[in-house]
């Protein structure tokens, strides 16, 4: 979710665009979205590119250079309150900063619910969606309806597999498969560990998403959690963070001082400006970044 609650209000033009090359996307194969009768419409907002009435989900590889590759991969997704994804600031700058560091990265464009074919409608729609999250008491988030989070958390599943299947192919680690998602992308990722039938995940960093508590599962992967003071997500609240802490699970959880919502990988001017340096050193002292030593030979 890129979009501020106060900015929306205050400026939300909106200017469509044509689809933009994705080159290397490929199709999940998970099907449509039910009662989806617009198309897939891209648009710019604060000079960013995103994508709604998505209804072919797609998995797009950004690998490393050669010779930089690690091992590791994460699968990364984009926010946009399960109504549009913030493909460029949430998904592919994230996705070539990994790389960047050695770190396979895959951009998850999950299924999203319909919104109106028409620029005015979508641009209500979005600002009521705003309302209703900076509104809503406990988690700061209500909880999305079932086909807004089912969809996606299918589509999730349809892309671990996917790289499980290709591991070899694109030099990753199974053992060394984690998820990083913003805002909506952050729920998605915490509930793909949460919910029945989890994915097997070596780490999960839900950035600047929901604090509400959960319950937690016994073998919970260990979580990376941000966010900032004035968030309208945050409200003073530390659940999430608490939860994981309670269950025995390891946490690191930082909370800056400013940056608002939807800073992806951050701006200059706030704090929250250097997490993911920070989210590297932490993929690095847990090990993930370091291959794993072969196996003896059996004499």
């Amino acid at each position: 979710m890129t979009l501020l609650q106060p900015a929306f209000a205050q400026d939300g033009s909106i200017h469509p665009i044509p689809a933009p090359p994705e080159p290397g996307a490929l199709p999940l194969d998970t099907g449509p979205v039910p009662g989806q009768t617009a198309a897939e419409g891209w648009f710019r907002q604060w000079g960013e590119p995103m994508v709604r009435n998505v209804s072919t989900a797609t998995l797009t590889p950004v690998l490393p250079p050669p010779g930089r590759a690690t091992g590791a991969a994460v699968i990364v997704a984009p926010g946009g309150a399960f109504r549009w994804l913030s493909m460029n600031n949430e998904g592919w700058k994230v996705a070539r900063a990994l790389a960047d560091q050695g770190v396979a990265a895959f951009v998850l464009k999950y299924r999203l619910q319909p919104t109106p074919a028409d620029v005015a409608g979508f641009r209500d729609a979005m600002a009521r969606s705003f309302a209703a999250a900076g509104s809503t008491p406990g988690d700061g988030q209500p909880p999305p309806p079932l086909p807004a989070m089912d969809l996606p958390l299918a589509d999730a599943q349809a892309a671990h597999a996917l790289i499980l299947a290709r591991a070899k192919e694109w030099g990753i680690d199974p053992d060394r498969l984690g998820m990083i998602g913003f805002s909506a992308g952050a729920a998605l990722t915490l509930q793909s560990v949460l919910r029945p039938q989890p994915l097997k995940l070596a780490f999960i960093a839900p950035i600047y998403g929901g604090m509400g508590p959960v319950q937690v599962p016994a073998n919970a992967p260990p979580m990376f959690n941000v966010i900032a003071t004035d968030d309208f997500l945050f409200r003073g609240q530390f659940g999430v963070v608490k939860s994981w802490f309670e269950a025995g699970r390891p946490v690191e959880f930082h909370l800056y001082q400013n940056g608002g919502h939807g800073f992806g990988l951050g701006y200059p001017g706030n704090t929250a400006n250097g997490w993911f340096p920070v989210f590297m050193r932490w993929l690095d002292v847990n090990g993930w970044l370091k291959p794993r030593a072969p196996a003896p030979a059996i004499r």
